[in-house]
């Protein structure tokens, strides 16, 4: 999300993180559900579309992929159709940083901010550590082979030098 909002900052695009519909749904339906987990696809998809019909230039998305869960990709897949359906292109920024300076960041009072369902540290703490233990959550070397694709590890970059990058190597 932090990367997302400085990329926002140096280019045209706006920034519509993952917890905007998470955070919508969650007081009613809890993400973890059935029914919320059903609700945020459905209120995403819906989005992309009009997004894709749109004259935007385009959005940021962020998107946490379990590429060990089928429906994980399932979802990535899909949502690059819509776009791609519309003449669009999709550019994929994959993030990596090590666990230690994830659980860090985790903690800052900007992302608390902006995510007030992360505000239970202890909590998202275990659930973080439990997901990366369950789920794979970077791509294998050479697993995504988009032309539109960067992977970088940013344990060591500041947010605004992550978005300048991103920007730089897709012309945007």
């Amino acid at each position: 999300m932090t990367v997302g909002q400085e990329l926002a900052k140096v280019t045209d695009l706006k920034l519509f993180h993952n917890h905007m519909t998470i955070d919508l749904v969650s007081p009613f339906f809890p993400y973890k559900t059935k029914t919320g987990k059903r609700l945020v696809r459905l209120f995403r998809r819906e989005f992309f579309k009009e997004v894709a019909k749109s004259d935007l230039e385009g959005i940021i998305f962020t998107y946490v992929w379990k590429f060990s869960k089928k429906i994980s990709c399932d979802i990535v897949k899909s949502t690059c159709e819509i776009f791609e359906s519309q003449g669009g292109e999709v550019y994929f920024v994959e993030l990596e940083a090590d666990l230690d300076e994830r659980l860090k960041r985790n903690k800052h009072p900007h992302r608390l901010k902006c995510k007030p369902l992360k505000n239970d540290i202890a909590r998202e703490e275990k659930l973080m550590k439990d997901t990366m233990k369950k789920h794979r959550l970077n791509s294998k070397r050479g697993e995504l082979k988009r032309k539109n694709y960067i992977r970088i590890d940013n344990t060591n970059l500041k947010p605004k030098e992550v978005a300048k990058i991103i920007k730089d190597r897709f012309n945007l």
